[in-house]
Parts: C-alpha cells; sequence; structure tokens
C-alpha cells in the first residue's frame, strides 16, 4: 500500500479563497503546519462549507454535552484505528476534561468501570461501528439516559465520526505536523 495521500491537501487555488482562508486559520488554531482534514475535503469547495456546518452542528454546538461528544468521537476513532481523529480528538477531549485516565478508559471500552450513562454510549458506539445498528437491549439502555432528539444525534454524531474515519483513510489524508 503506498504510503502517501491519495488525494494532496489543497493549495489556495485548490481550495478557493474561503476555503483557504478557514483551513489556514485551523491549523494556526490547532498548532500544526496544515490541517490536512481541511485543506484536503477543501477542495470540494461549497461541499466542504456545507460539511462543516453539518459537523459543528453535532460538535460542538450539538445536543450532547462536548465532554460526551467527545467520548463518542474517540472511542470511534479507536475502533476505526483513525489515528488523525484520534490525535485530534485527545486534544480536544482534554479541553472538555477528559484526563488521560479516562482516555484510557474511553479506549478500553464499555466494561472500564463506567456509571450507567456512559457504559450505554461506549456500548451503542461499539454496536454502531461493528454492526451499524444497536441491539434493542443497548437501545433501550441507552434510551433511560437519552430522550429521542438526543439519542438520533448520538446516532448521527457516531456514524459521522465513523464516516470521517473512512474518508480519512480512503484518501490516505496524512497525520497533521505539530509547529
Amino acid at each position: 500500500m503506498a504510503t502517501g495521500p491519495r488525494v494532496a491537501p489543497g493549495t489556495l487555488s485548490d481550495l478557493g479563497l474561503i476555503n483557504w482562508v478557514f483551513a489556514r486559520g485551523a491549523a494556526r488554531v490547532i498548532g500544526v503546519r496544515d490541517a490536512h482534514v481541511f485543506s484536503t475535503l477543501g477542495r470540494t469547495r461549497g461541499l466542504f462549507r456545507a460539511w462543516l456546518y453539518y459537523s459543528s452542528r453535532l460538535m460542538p454546538f450539538g445536543s450532547l454535552s462536548r465532554r460526551e461528544s467527545e467520548m463518542v468521537i474517540i472511542r470511534v476513532a479507536h475502533l476505526r484505528g483513525s489515528d488523525y481523529e484520534l490525535d485530534h480528538h485527545r486534544r480536544l477531549g482534554k479541553r472538555a476534561g477528559i484526563d488521560d485516565a479516562e482516555l484510557a478508559r474511553i479506549i478500553a471500552g464499555p466494561d472500564a468501570g463506567w456509571g450507567d450513562r456512559e457504559k450505554w454510549m461506549l456500548q451503542s458506539v461499539d454496536e454502531l461501528i461493528a454492526d451499524k445498528d444497536i441491539s434493542e437491549t443497548t437501545w433501550t439502555s441507552l434510551r433511560r439516559h437519552l430522550d429521542e432528539r438526543r439519542a438520533i444525534a448520538f446516532v448521527l454524531l457516531a456514524l459521522q465520526y465513523d464516516s470521517l474515519a473512512t474518508t480519512l483513510h480512503t484518501l490516505r489524508v496524512q497525520r497533521d505536523e505539530r509547529v
């Protein structure tokens, strides 16, 4: 398998001014030379901006808490083997209150000593990634903690990051270099 990207990160002319400015600004905020997810996906121009809006409505402006959203994303990234997602969401998770010990428990999974709510959220992520479904038992347990709106948002969040992991892998998007 080739080690380089299948689609190189774009330049100003590839991304257009709006996407290029966003990608450069994001890289600066993140502390990397180039935020490859943005400079690669930004090549789609208007589709990229629509994707950013949709993604932002799930996280950080979603109906789950930032901590819970980061737990879901970190678990998806771990299960999918997405080092790119893990790199970013380790940092974002810390900002949301997830310390190194809790990160290790998220990676260990739903049976790593969680309270009922977190256990069923992580179990639901595991089932979604493995089966593309949630069993009735798990769904019933999850719904004790999430109303309908949040349950729908939960599924959309987990599958959005599953889709992003697939995209990053398929395009062979390279991990970002810290500055």
